[in-house]
C-alpha cells in the first residue's frame, strides 16, 4: 500500500492498521534492539511518574479516546 493510498483511508482504519502492525512487531520484540536514547527516556518517564509530574492512563481507555478523537 502506498502513502497516497494510506492518506485516503479514514483515521479509524489507519489506527486499526497501526495496532495490527504494533501487535505483530511486539510479538517479536526480542529480535529488536532498543535505540540508545530509549533507556534514558524510560528512566525520565519513571522519575516523572514517581514525582507526580505525569499520570498514567489505562491503555484500553487511551485507545478508546484516540479512536473517538479520530473518527
Amino acid at each position: 500500500m502506498s502513502l497516497a493510498e494510506l492518506r485516503l483511508l479514514p483515521n479509524s482504519e489507519k489506527l486499526r492498521i497501526i495496532e495490527t502492525l504494533w501487535a505483530d512487531l511486539s510479538a517479536e520484540e526480542a529480535s529488536f534492539d532498543s535505540p540508545s536514547w530509549h533507556a534514558a527516556e524510560l528512566k525520565k518517564t519513571e522519575d516523572d511518574l514517581a514525582a507526580g509530574r505525569v499520570t498514567s492512563v489505562d491503555w484500553d481507555e487511551a485507545k478508546k479516546a484516540l479512536r473517538k478523537r479520530f473518527e
